[in-house]
Formats: C-alpha cells, sequence, structure tokens
C-alpha cells in the first residue's frame, strides 16, 4: 500500500503543523504556548492541528489534533528521541524517558490522533482507516523537533508504535538516524487461517464498514499492569482501558495491508534495533506466569522472522523475562531493556556522527 493508495488523500483545506520557531542559538523552550501535561511537571504538551491529510476516519465536529510532549526544557540538546505508542495506548512511561534524557536526549512523545490524549472527543477512539495518515504528525514533529535543535533523531515505536516506525523509515530516508523498536507489530499473531482467509474477509469489510467492530483486546495484560489490580503502573484508565477499545475493521484492513509490506520487505537504510522479550505467552488465556514474563500480545517468533525483511541493518535485542511494552516489565528486565537500547543508540549515533566528521556517507 503506497501513500497514494486506498483512503489516504490531501483535504482540501491544509491546517498548519508547525510555528515559526526561533534559531537554535537562542535555545528557546520548544513550545512558548505549551502548557503542563497530565504527567506534571516538567513535562508539557503542545497540540499539533491536523487537517491536510484524512483516510475517511475523521468528524466534522472534532477535528484532528496530534499531541507532542516532552519536558518544559527541551530544546537544548544535539539528540532527540521521537516516542511512537501502540494502539490503545498513551505516552506515561515517563521513567523510561527519563533515562534517554539522563544519557543526553531530549525526549519527545506523540500521541497520534484519535488517540490518547488526541482523541479530543473523538466517538471512535482509534479508528484509523489507513497508517499513513499518520505521516502529517510523525512529519510536524520531526519539524519541530529539528527547528528546536536536534542534529541526530531515534525514532522509537512500541507494538503499533514500532509498525508505524518502520513505515516512516522505510518511506522517508534520512528524516530519522536510528529506529528502536520495541516489540512492533510485524504480523498478526493468529492462526494460519485468520492470518490468510480472515484477513482477505477483513480487508472487504474494511473498505465497506471501517467502523465496524470486528474484536477486541483482552484484559489479563491490562490487569497485570495497573496499580489498581495489583500491578505496578498508575495510568489512565480512560486513554487506556483495561479491555482496550474495540478493534474496528478498517484500523485492522490498514494494519495488514502495511504488514504485508513488510513481508514482501522494507528498505530501511537507517540502523534499526528490533528489542522484544525471548518468549509469547498465550495472547488470550495467559497464566499468572506468562503474562509477568512473556508477551502475551504479539508472537516473538514473528517479529524475530520478519526483522531481517526490514532493511540492510537489523540489529536484535532479546530481553528475558520481557512483556510486550518491554519498559513496563520487571524491574532487571526492564533495566536490561533500557539499557541496552539507550547505549545501542548511542553508538550508532557517534559511528554516525564519525563518518561525517570524515566526510564518509553515514
Amino acid at each position: 500500500m503506497s501513500a497514494s493508495d486506498d483512503v489516504t488523500r490531501d483535504a482540501p483545506a491544509p491546517a498548519p503543523t508547525t510555528g515559526d520557531l526561533p534559531a537554535r542559538d537562542a535555545h528557546p523552550p520548544l513550545a512558548p504556548d505549551a502548557r503542563e501535561d497530565v504527567l506534571g511537571p516538567p513535562w508539557v504538551a503542545r497540540t499539533i492541528p491536523l487537517g491536510r491529510l484524512t483516510d475517511g476516519g475523521e468528524e466534522a465536529s472534532v477535528p484532528d489534533v496530534a499531541t507532542l510532549v516532552h519536558h518544559d526544557d527541551a530544546g537544548r540538546r544535539e539528540r532527540a528521541v521521537l516516542y511512537l505508542s501502540g494502539f490503545v495506548d498513551y505516552f506515561f512511561q515517563a521513567h523510561h524517558a527519563q533515562s534517554w534524557i539522563d544519557a543526553g536526549y531530549d525526549f519527545y512523545a506523540l500521541d497520534m490522533r484519535r488517540a490518547g490524549r488526541s482523541t479530543n472527543g473523538h466517538p471512535r477512539p482509534d479508528d484509523v482507516r489507513d497508517l499513513r495518515v499518520h505521516d502529517e504528525e510523525i512529519q510536524a514533529a520531526l519539524d519541530l523537533i529539528r527547528a528546536a535543535g536536534a542534529r541526530q533523531v531515534v525514532l522509537l515505536g512500541h507494538s503499533t508504535g514500532g509498525l508505524q516506525a518502520v513505515l516512516w523509515a522505510s518511506d522517508h530516508p534520512g528524516t530519522v538516524d536510528v529506529v528502536v523498536l520495541n516489540s512492533p507489530w510485524l504480523d498478526l499473531n493468529r492462526s494460519w487461517l485468520e492470518r490468510t482467509v480472515g484477513t482477505a474477509l477483513l480487508d472487504r469489510l474494511g473498505a465497506w464498514l471501517p467502523s465496524l467492530p470486528v474484536g477486541k483486546l483482552g484484559d489479563a495484560y491490562g490487569r497485570h499492569l495497573h496499580a489498581d489490580s495489583g500491578g505496578e503502573w498508575t495510568y489512565d484508565l480512560t486513554l487506556k482501558p483495561l479491555a482496550g477499545f474495540p478493534v474496528r475493521a478498517g484500523f485492522i484492513r490498514a494494519v495488514r495491508r502495511a504488514q504485508a509490506e513488510i513481508a514482501r520487505g522494507l528498505d530501511i537504510q537507517e540502523p534499526v534495533l528490533l528489542c522484544c522479550s525471548t518468549r509469547s505467552g498465550h495472547p488470550r488465556y495467559p497464566g499468572p506466569a506468562e503474562v509477568s514474563t512473556t508477551d502475551v500480545v504479539l508472537s516473538v517468533e514473528q517479529m524475530l522472522h520478519r526483522a531481517p525483511l526490514l532493511g540492510p541493518d537489523v540489529t536484535i535485542m532479546q530481553v528475558p523475562g520481557g512483556v510486550h511494552d518491554l519498559a513496563l516489565s520487571a524491574g532487571a528486565s526492564r533495566e536490561y531493556y533500557t539499557r541496552g537500547a539507550v547505549e545501542w543508540a548511542g553508538l550508532r549515533l557517534d559511528e554516525q556522527a564519525a563518518r561525517r566528521a570524515a566526510g564518509q556517507p553515514a
């Protein structure tokens, strides 16, 4: 599926996505109009108006927006991370972000349209019918980050955000410097019949009735994570419900078309680090040990199988005891993932900087 295929198209009235920013040497705040974020200080959020691209899932009474979240002093470092969340998710993993900040990066998280902070009253959260509609907000976020002073950018994506990240990197070479994937959704974790016949049926259904609910997430993983049900993490259950939002036909159609592109092979020229657990658990009926030490959402085997199809420079890091969002794993596994990802990115960015200084291709 190319950017011109299917439903994504130019809307007649573009909305501005970036404002005029001072030169880098002035070291300005990234967003003078930013407001305090739901995470509290020093986190702030900036709304990015959208409208140039549309996929048919928008509501006339609820304008599409995206939300860029960052520290209030972002824009003072030459390296930055742009984080893309997964399906039924939003950025709240401030502890993971802090590790990147401590390592010398500015950290930005993008809640994309109709999700998380950017639901904006939309009646069908996560009703996205072409993943490339998100190109608008990713480009706008990168424009803001680069204008604020970042010379090197790490694109970090989790789950569906990881799928989004590889599409972006393949379509837009040179716009980011390295790609880090946290349990990316590269294939459908279902039976052969569902991946083949089921996908064909949903492709047609998604074209005819894109908003039709066709499935839902289980709540075992969410209950394991959230403090109200004995987990370690506190987050907003209106933005990330334990059992999620309905999976709609148009969304799964878009995901399966993107995953088919991966099966045919991408050509990401930037270095890629694919991080995942060492084991998968049962995706529908996981036991207590599985939900706390394995990926019970996606298939590790599928990620490993498709990793070489992303590009010529892919490194795999498996995390013992890792759960689906590796940043929310138990302490030792979480630290293993975080340390490995930050160190790998630093080494690869250093290599690129050294090659550029020597006048060699990055």
